[in-house]
């Protein structure tokens, strides 16, 4: 017997680490992590690990601050960095976008791992779920079930929240 609640999809929406301003003149698309970034995003993906993690595709924006996020992480559970998905547009996008990016996952992957920005990630996060969070912290993982066997059956308050975890989580 299924439970109550079937998951027939899963998003974790992945807001990139700490950012490096040791450089004033790069650009914002390129800044890199800082030290507490590479700390937080390896963190986080071993708290992934220990739970025996498991994805079937990572889209990252291609920013330098998110793949090195999404690479990390990748690493902490076992997906091959190579396999990576960087989608343009997530880099900067609003609400409309990364909706667009989800809904038009193929739909062979039942569990997607989507790395991103602020304040596009709280929006999303905030139009999935029926929450109202003012802000999801950098390195955050939010991990979202959805009762639809397609990515376009995702839409406004369709989500569950199954965990929400960042590096500064006390009860982990």
């Amino acid at each position: 017997m299924l439970p109550v609640y079937y998951m027939a999809r899963k998003l974790t929406l992945v807001r990139h680490a700490k950012s490096s301003w040791d450089n004033a003149d790069l650009r914002d698309f390129d800044r890199p992590l800082n030290r507490r970034g590479f700390k937080h995003a390896s963190a986080m993906g071993n708290r992934l690990a220990n739970n025996n993690y498991s994805v079937d595709v990572i889209i990252s924006s291609p920013a330098v601050r998110a793949i090195i996020t999404a690479e990390l992480i990748a690493g902490e559970i076992g997906f091959d960095k190579n396999n990576i998905l960087c989608k343009p547009e997530i880099y900067a996008a609003g609400l409309h976008t990364l909706l667009n990016v989800i809904t038009n996952i193929d739909d062979k992957h039942e569990h997607a791992m989507l790395v991103g920005h602020n304040p596009g990630c709280t929006c999303l996060y905030n139009y999935l779920c029926d929450a109202c969070v003012d802000n999801v912290p950098t390195c955050s993982v939010v991990q979202i079930a959805f009762n639809t066997h397609t990515w376009q059956g995702t839409s406004e308050h369709s989500g569950k929240i199954i965990d929400f975890d960042f590096p500064k989580k006390t009860n982990k």
